[in-house]
């Protein structure tokens, strides 16, 4: 096993739990938001300041990096963390949600993928055995086992196929798993279905990972069908491995998510949105480019001591937008990223004083999603 997860804290009045995962790059604290380094580079932003900005941990893409430049070529630099300077933690997807979301003429068989290049059309193919080769050359700490992941209300029957299908990929790919020093997470999968949900969970733990993730969700579903798998699932999770939620990021899921007993998330939302002008505060999200902004010299987050809230006006920051100016998505992606490692820290400090209650009670009455 090339990690460990201790709990350290189960909040008395929510479940909600506070840990620290291992992995040979160090000590994390969870629960943790992971920032999204699709091609081995959050997006604007220096190795230096992804420090700044995160919990320790970042993602990399299979699927874009085994297209551009390649896995081998990367594998020849040390992996991706030699390949862009990070000496922190690093977690890798399986491919499998991009071949779904952006591939072209996929076919689906036993074996694995057949599809296009989402760019160029050029004929591809991934297995799950495929899809643990790249990451074993991308050289993560954390990989993912390859799966489907269908839209949230496909038809049920639709759904079965593919939760047996994916549990079958899961096998395939723990038996090629070759590299120790890397941890593969198991990927749970269902929909909305609770039973299909609870048999995808089942094969999996009796397969065994060192880890679980929830897949299919924040891919169209309301708030309320996330919440509910949640509410549903979470519980029925080995509760001495590390909870994952893919591709969940917004202040309002976070805070959700965790009280509901998730550690770890990812979303790519902080920096596309910062590259829209779109910036976290204590009240919501304000659109920095708006008129409004234009005269306004107080800081972007009155209640934020990050860099950019410290150093620049609204007013600043929105003429970096109208000017095309390239620092403007740099320092508002700085920001969004920083806002969310902070109130991570905010949820880790309420669970561990069995306040986490009164600080959702709290975080809603000045927070507009």
């Amino acid at each position: 096993m090339s990690i460990t997860f201790e709990i350290k804290h189960t909040c008395k009045k929510t479940g909600a739990r506070s840990g620290v995962i291992k992995l040979k790059s160090g000590a994390y604290r969870t629960p943790l938001f992971m920032p999204v380094g699709t091609q081995a580079t959050v997006k604007t932003l220096s190795v230096d300041e992804i420090e700044a900005v995160s919990a320790g941990i970042i993602l990399g893409n299979t699927y874009h990096l085994w297209l551009q430049p390649g896995d081998e070529l990367i594998r020849n630099h040390g992996g991706i963390k030699g390949f862009m300077n990070w000496s922190g933690g690093l977690l890798t997807d399986s491919g499998g949600y991009q071949v779904f979301s952006l591939a072209n003429n996929r076919k689906i068989t036993e074996e694995g993928v057949h599809f296009k290049h989402h760019k160029s059309g050029e004929a591809l193919f991934l297995s799950p055995e495929k899809s643990i080769a790249i990451q074993e050359n991308l050289g993560a700490d954390m990989i993912m086992s390859f799966d489907e992941c269908p839209p949230f209300h496909a038809d049920y029957d639709y759904m079965k196929q593919s939760v047996e299908r994916t549990t079958r990929w899961a096998a395939r790919g723990k038996t090629v798993h070759k590299r120790s020093d890397q941890t593969l997470f198991g990927i749970i999968q269902g929909g909305p279905h609770e039973d299909l949900r609870m048999q995808s969970l089942q094969a999996l733990t009796d397969i065994g990972f060192d880890a679980y993730a929830i897949g299919g969700l924040s891919v169209g579903e309301t708030k309320d069908e996330m919440y509910r798998v949640l509410d549903f699932l979470t519980p029925k999770m080995p509760a001495d491995k590390p909870r994952y939620l893919m591709g969940v990021g917004t202040p309002e899921d976070l805070v959700e998510a965790v009280s509901r007993g998730i550690d770890m998330f990812d979303c790519v939302n902080p920096t596309r949105l910062a590259r829209h002008g779109s910036a976290y505060t204590q009240n919501g999200r304000i659109p920095i480019k708006a008129a409004a902004y234009k005269d306004d010299m107080g800081s972007l987050d009155p209640t934020c001591d990050c860099h950019v809230c410290k150093t620049y006006t609204r007013s600043y920051l929105r003429h970096l937008f109208k000017a095309e100016e390239l620092l403007g998505p740099r320092l508002i992606s700085y920001h969004n990223l920083y806002f969310l490692k902070r109130l991570m820290d905010d949820l880790r400090t309420a669970i561990e004083t069995d306040r986490l209650s009164e600080f959702k009670e709290a975080f809603y009455k000045t927070y507009r999603p």
